[in-house]
């Protein structure tokens, strides 16, 4: 089985890198300075245990995989750019199994318009992608939790051997026939992440923001009759699973979102996470107005290229209410 690994970036290269270290085969797919410094110096992963480069084949695009029967595509792009690759995807592999490890819940749903065979991934794995040619993983010697199973429930032959593979390059993977339920739960952390990248990781109420912003996707998520993983089988999950530490000296900036500022990309994924929300919330009657700032704030911010940790917590909260 070979991973074509789509969007080589924090998620993508981390997962790539680590499976090629085990022996899986891996393509990568990127594009721009990081695709070209990946063809030149390859793959530098860096974690708190140690720094590799890795020689691994890299590509500009699904059109130039060559892709064969055994080939898995595992999605990493933000979701902004995942049915665009979908499309081209379709009209080069249209029967290749699609794996979503990617934040929010919509990328399942784009897929399975498109695909036969979609599985969903819950991606817990604190990294960072900001120089081209390096991702570095914040983890060790754990790099993170990677769920997976069939879209929408359920597990199946192909689960399983992901889990095997992913397990086997390091990573603590289980396959979960309720994953859904457990990527909902990780969209209502994710809710945070624009709040995160607006205001800054130590910025003094964030967390209260965050929290408010939680508190509307769980009363949205309610309203709709979504099941949710609970907060204490979210918790039982992940205990002891991070061990976030520092590498070469540096702590992790902050998360994806906080990322695509940092490096002026001109988007961002709030749309898919706290957008999520703001349009369950107009369906079911629930008032959204935190995720809804917190939308339009982080939109605005990427399209004017403001870099993160711009605004003040206090203030947008005061803003909301």
């Amino acid at each position: 089985m070979r991973y074509v690994v789509i969007g080589a970036g924090a998620i993508g290269g981390t997962i790539g890198g680590r499976l090629a270290e085990a022996g899986r085969e891996v393509v990568l797919v990127a594009r721009g300075a990081h695709l070209d410094a990946l063809r030149e110096h390859g793959l530098r992963l860096d974690d708190p245990e140690r720094s590799r480069t890795l020689r691994i084949p890299a590509v500009g695009g699904v059109g130039e995989v060559g892709w064969r029967a055994g080939d898995v595509a595992l999605l990493c792009m933000k979701t902004q750019d995942t049915e665009a690759v979908l499309d081209a995807l379709r009209a080069v592999a249209p029967d290749v199994p699609v794996v979503c490890a990617q934040n929010g819940v919509a990328n399942e749903r784009f897929a399975a318009a498109r695909f036969a065979a979609v599985q969903a991934m819950c991606v817990m794995l604190p990294a960072e992608h900001l120089t081209p040619g390096r991702v570095v993983a914040y983890s060790a010697p754990v790099p993170g939790g990677l769920d997976v199973g069939r879209y929408p429930d359920g597990v199946d032959e192909l689960s399983e051997r992901i889990s095997a593979d992913l397990t086997a390059a390091g990573f603590s993977s289980l396959a979960d026939p309720a994953v859904m339920q457990t990527k909902y739960r990780k969209l209502l952390l994710n809710l945070a992440n624009a709040a995160e990248a607006a205001c800054g990781p130590a910025s003094p109420r964030l967390a209260e923001l965050a929290a408010a912003a939680r508190e509307e996707g769980e009363l949205c998520l309610a309203a709709a009759g979504i099941a949710v993983l609970s907060v204490e089988q979210e918790l039982a999950r992940r205990d002891g699973l991070i061990t976030e530490r520092p590498v070469a000296g540096e702590s992790r900036g902050g998360g994806s979102t906080w990322q695509s500022l940092r490096r002026g990309t001109g988007s961002v994924e709030a749309a898919y996470l706290n957008g999520e929300i703001v349009a369950l919330g107009r369906r079911y009657g629930v008032p959204t107005p935190v995720n809804s700032l917190l939308l339009d704030t982080v939109t605005g911010m990427a399209a004017g290229s403001e870099p993160p940790g711009s605004r003040d917590a206090a203030q947008l909260l005061a803003a909301a209410r």
